[in-house]
C-alpha cells in the first residue's frame, strides 16, 4: 500500500541537529514531522521558532509541522514564512477552528487538525472538506514512548467513511506508538501518513 512516512524530529540528536536533518534528506522518508509543545498545552516543551529555522535550513524534504499549543492563531504567520508545507493544530486548542484553518490556507500551507485520543471525528464534520490533513493522536499528546492506542484503528475506520462521504482529499496521518507490529493493519483501516519516531523510518 502506498503511504508517506514522516520521522519525528524528537527523535534528532539536537546537539548534531544538521547531520541528522541530512540524513533525513538522503532516506526514503516523505516528510520531516516537527513536534511544537509549549509546557501549556501539552506538559513538555521541545523546539521553538530558533529549532525550526535551523530544521528549515537545511531540510530539502516538505515540513510537517504539528503544533501542540494554546492560541496557535498568533503563530501561523511566522511558520509561513519558515516554509512550511502542513500545518496542523490541535481541535481542542481551537475556539474558532474554522477561522484558524482559513487563516492556514490564507498564509500558503495545507491545514491540518490533530485529534487527541478522547476526541470525537465527528466533531470535524463541518470542516473536514476544508482539510488537507487529520491527524489521529494514537497516544495521549506530549510524552514518547507511550502504548498505542487500541481504539485507534476504529476512529481511522470512522474519519475514512467522513472523508469519503464528504468528498473531501484529507490525508490521515498517526502519531504515537506506531510500528511494525501495527502499520499494517493501520494502512488497511485508511491511513496515509505514518509519522515514525525513529530517523531511519521502516514503517
Amino acid at each position: 500500500m502506498s503511504h508517506l512516512i514522516a520521522p519525528s524530529l524528537l527523535a534528532a540528536d539536537f546537539a548534531n541537529l544538521q547531520r541528522d536533518v541530512e540524513m533525513i534528506n538522503s532516506s526514503e522518508a516523505d516528510w520531516f514531522h516537527v513536534d511544537v509543545m509549549d509546557g501549556v498545552f501539552v506538559p513538555n516543551i521541545s523546539f521553538g521558532f530558533p529549532s525550526v529555522i535551523a530544521v528549515a535550513e537545511h531540510a530539502t524534504k516538505p515540513l510537517d509541522v504539528h503544533l501542540m499549543i494554546v492560541n496557535p492563531d498568533q503563530f501561523i504567520e511566522e511558520y509561513a514564512k519558515l516554509g512550511v508545507k502542513n500545518l496542523t493544530v490541535h481541535y481542542e486548542a481551537c475556539d474558532h477552528l474554522h477561522r484558524t484553518i482559513q487563516a492556514i490556507h490564507a498564509a500558503g500551507m495545507s491545514a491540518g487538525v490533530a485529534l487527541n485520543p478522547h476526541t470525537s471525528v465527528d466533531l470535524l464534520s463541518d470542516v473536514i472538506a476544508d482539510l488537507e490533513l487529520v491527524c489521529i493522536m494514537s497516544v495521549n499528546p506530549g510524552f514518547g514512548g507511550q502504548k498505542f492506542i487500541e481504539n485507534t484503528y476504529k476512529k481511522v475506520r470512522a474519519l475514512k467513511d467522513l472523508i469519503s462521504s464528504s468528498k473531501s482529499s484529507a490525508q490521515i496521518e498517526i502519531d504515537g506508538g506506531v510500528g511494525s507490529d501495527n502499520a499494517n493493519e493501520l494502512l488497511a483501516a485508511g491511513a496515509d501518513v505514518m509519522k515514525s519516531t525513529s530517523l531511519e523510518p521502516s514503517a
